[in-house]
C-alpha cells in the first residue's frame, strides 16, 4: 500500500513539474504574441499615415524596413517627413559627407546611449558605414519597443549625398 502511495505522490510531483513547464511556455507565447501585435500595430500606423511600405515588409511581418539608398535620400529631402536620423557608424569612422542632422551614437556605445532616442513613434532612420551596424541597431531597438525603425541599406557607402558630391567634383 505504501508503495502505491509513493507512486501516486511521485506522479503528482511529475505532473506539477510538467504543469510548471507548460505555464512557463504559455507565458513565453503570450509575450511573443504581444510582440507580434505590436509589430502589426506599427504596420497599421504606417499604412494609416500613407507611408510607402513594401508588400514584403507587410506580408512577412518585418520588424523594420530596409530602405534603398534612393528611398532614404527621398525621405531625407522630404520637408514634410518628420524623422530622427541616427548614425551608428564606428567611433573612428569619418564619412565623406557627414549628414549634419544625424545624431552620432557609435555602435560600440549604442547600448549605453540608445535611451537618448526618446520618441518611439517618430520614424528613425539608421545609417552606418556599410549598413551592418544600422541593421544591428534596428534589431536592437525593435526588441526595446521602437517599431518605426528604418535601415539605410548600404549605409554611407551608397548614400546618395555622397554620390552627388562625386558627380559635382567630376563636373567641376
Amino acid at each position: 500500500m505504501s508503495n502505491k502511495i509513493h507512486n501516486v505522490f511521485s506522479q503528482l510531483q511529475q505532473f506539477e513539474e510538467h504543469i510548471g513547464h507548460l505555464e512557463a511556455r504559455i507565458l513565453e507565447l503570450e509575450q511573443r504574441i504581444e510582440q507580434l501585435i505590436q509589430i502589426e500595430r506599427n504596420h497599421l500606423i504606417r499604412v494609416k499615415n500613407r507611408e510607402e511600405v513594401s508588400d514584403d515588409f507587410l506580408f512577412h511581418g518585418r520588424r523594420y524596413q530596409d530602405l534603398s539608398p534612393e528611398k532614404a535620400w527621398k525621405l531625407y529631402n522630404n520637408k514634410d517627413f518628420d524623422f530622427i536620423l541616427i548614425d551608428v557608424s564606428a567611433a573612428d569612422f569619418t564619412p565623406e559627407n557627414k549628414i549634419p542632422e544625424a545624431l552620432h551614437i557609435p555602435w560600440e556605445v549604442f547600448p549605453e546611449r540608445f535611451m537618448e532616442i526618446t520618441s518611439k513613434t517618430t520614424p528613425i532612420l539608421f545609417i552606418s558605414e556599410d549598413g551592418t551596424n544600422s541593421v544591428m541597431a534596428c534589431e536592437y531597438m525593435v526588441k526595446r519597443g521602437y517599431y518605426n525603425c528604418n535601415n539605410v541599406s548600404g549605409g554611407y557607402k551608397y548614400w546618395k549625398g555622397n554620390q552627388l558630391s562625386i558627380v559635382k567634383e567630376q563636373t567641376a
